[in-house]
């Protein structure tokens, strides 16, 4: 199990939480985190990362609005993440591990 801190909204219009959740690992042929992309030499190619932070957005607002009291809570928000390359695939060269 992997432990991270999560911004939790518990429901609209209030403050979020900050408070260490738990995250199952990832299953059998299961990545979490995985940038697909296509190299420079047009070679489709995988870069994995490690995240570090997340950070809120406009959209993330937008759940946190009174209209949306009673529907999506609670819920973890942050999605524009910032991490470590952990691995590359092959043909890549503007990342490294």
């Amino acid at each position: 199990i992997i432990k991270c801190k999560a911004a939790i909204a518990w429901e609209a219009n209030k403050p979020l939480s900050i408070e260490e959740v738990e995250v199952a690992p990832p299953k059998d042929h299961e990545v979490r985190i995985q940038v697909d992309m296509i190299t420079e030499t047009g070679l489709k190619s995988v870069i994995a990362l490690q995240i570090i932070a997340t950070t809120l957005c406009h959209s993330d607002a937008h759940i946190l609005h009174p209209q949306f009291e009673g529907g999506f809570f609670p819920v973890i928000l942050g999605h524009e993440a910032a991490g470590i390359v952990e691995s590359v695939g092959p043909g890549v060269a503007n990342f490294k591990p």
